[in-house]
């Protein structure tokens, strides 16, 4: 019987070299040969085809981890709290993703859609947590309108709220604002940071309000325009139709396609950031 050989493939990046690196080393520790070389398939499959199939393993994983969030947001809908049993699915919600994340090399299509429908639930159970008990104070937190040159810290991967937040606090509170990415596991808060739309953040979702509307209300700010955009963000972001927003759909769109064609943050911003200006004149054309 013929042997059918199996051939393993991982990007040729510097992540993978070292973690080849360690296998090899624990093979010859353990007394076995092992050498580590770069290949090139000089038949087969070319390399956008391997690309292609990474993509699809992982789109499979993303729609999966989507629907289960997809149930379990249906779920809560409607409840002022979330129970123990929500908050542990949320839990291994998010390892799945997580673990997708780390074989995901090439940003598979159904990331981002997958990211926003556990961030969603998780500002839910955050929020549902963090309500005061009665007669508690306020957490205290600087006033966003006396910030000048601030250094404002997020999540990587911005999409719809932080993107949002970030063009509120550029075009009107903070005009030299400098823009942090972090990683959420890891990051210590240092002095002087201001942070939003993330855990234990000065500016986040509050209630059932997203972190634009949280910004708005700090700022004491009314005008209808804004009070429209954070109307569609929250429509998108925490996907409860609260307002009902019949642009909130088509927004939500033009925000994928940018997050799906630029990988680097602040591209995002830059893209995203016109698209909420636009909105805003347009809205402020209606009002007029």
């Amino acid at each position: 019987m013929a042997l059918k050989n199996t051939v393993y493939a991982l990007p040729q990046s510097d992540a993978a070299r070292e973690d080849l690196s360690w296998v090899l080393r624990e093979i010859v520790e353990a007394g076995g040969e092992a050498v580590l070389v770069a290949a090139t398939l000089l038949e087969g499959l070319a390399d956008e085809n391997v690309a292609a199939l990474f993509d699809a393993a992982r789109s499979a994983d993303y729609a999966r981890i989507s629907e289960r969030a997809r149930k379990l947001e249906s779920s809560l809908r409607g409840k002022l709290g979330t129970s123990a049993r929500a908050a542990a699915e949320l839990r291994r919600l998010e390892q799945q993703l997580s673990d997708t994340i780390a074989l995901d090399f090439f940003e598979a299509p159904g990331r981002e859609v997958a990211q926003a429908r556990i961030e969603a639930i998780a500002a839910r159970v955050r929020a549902a947590a963090s309500q005061p008990e009665a007669g508690a104070p306020h957490r205290s937190r600087p006033d966003p309108r006396q910030i000048v040159g601030g250094t404002w810290v997020t999540r990587r991967g911005v999409h719809v709220d932080r993107i949002a937040c970030a063009w509120l606090i550029r075009r009107f509170l903070d005009p030299e604002a400098r823009f942090v990415f972090v990683s959420p596991s890891g990051y210590e808060p240092q002095p002087g940071h201001i942070r939003f739309d993330m855990v234990d953040a000065e500016f986040t979702h509050e209630g059932d309000r997203c972190s634009f509307e949280v910004l708005l209300d700090e700022a004491g700010i009314k005008e209808p325009a804004l009070r429209a955009i954070g109307e569609v963000v929250h429509d998108i972001d925490l996907k409860d139709a609260k307002f009902g927003r019949p642009e909130a759909p088509g927004v939500a769109r033009l925000l994928e396609g940018i997050a799906a064609a630029h990988r680097e943050d602040e591209r995002r911003l830059e893209r995203g950031s016109q698209i909420f200006e636009d909105l805003y004149r347009a809205f402020g054309r209606r009002a007029r």
